[in-house]
């Protein structure tokens, strides 16, 4: 028998977790899919948005008590990045006509392929729906484009984020329908 998934807000006091969390997935996931430069390039690019937190629309989920994921939903303009990743915009965007963006999804190694990353998911579509928004976009990792069109999104076009070093780290918009 599975262990439920516990869904929740992610508060102030889960950041030091959810940064580990990040770490880990960045660093024994994305090897399967990167080079070890573009994989420590990612460190640069993706990455904790202490914004979503702020917002409430960040979630964490837990297995028996243990953190196994987290990812969120925002209704500003900026498609991926964190904190330190240069190029935000925090401005607002129209849920008539632009879509929602679906950021920071992360699962820890060991809980990949147990409907974490599903259900995160799952809660910020409701977030966004539930908000007026018609549609969600978000930047994939080539490791995460699987989940999501297992999900129903559909690509929209890859492109390149570039680190300080020159590194170029491929990601992929997808959006879907709400």
């Amino acid at each position: 028998m599975t262990s439920p998934l516990v869904a929740r807000l992610a508060l102030d006091v889960d950041m030091p977790a959810l940064s580990a969390l990040m770490e880990r997935a960045i660093t024994e996931l994305l090897p399967a899919f990167l080079t070890p430069e573009q994989v420590a390039a990612s460190r640069e690019i993706m990455g904790l948005d202490t914004q979503l937190i702020e917002d409430g629309t960040y979630f964490v989920v837990e297995i028996d008590g243990a953190l196994a994921g987290c990812g969120g939903w925002s209704r500003r303009a900026t498609l991926f990045g964190g904190d330190h990743t240069g190029g935000r915009d925090a401005a607002l965007v129209d849920p008539a006509t632009e879509p929602a963006r679906v950021r920071a999804m992360y699962t820890d190694p060991g809980f990949a392929r147990r409907g974490v990353g599903r259900r995160i998911l799952e809660l910020c579509e409701e977030g966004a729906r539930a908000e007026g928004f018609r549609s969600c976009q978000l930047a994939a990792t080539l490791a995460g484009e699987p989940l999501y069109a297992a999900c129903g999104y559909r690509r929209i076009e890859p492109f390149e984020a570039v680190a300080s070093t020159g590194v170029r780290v491929p990601l992929v918009r997808m959006g879907k329908a709400l």
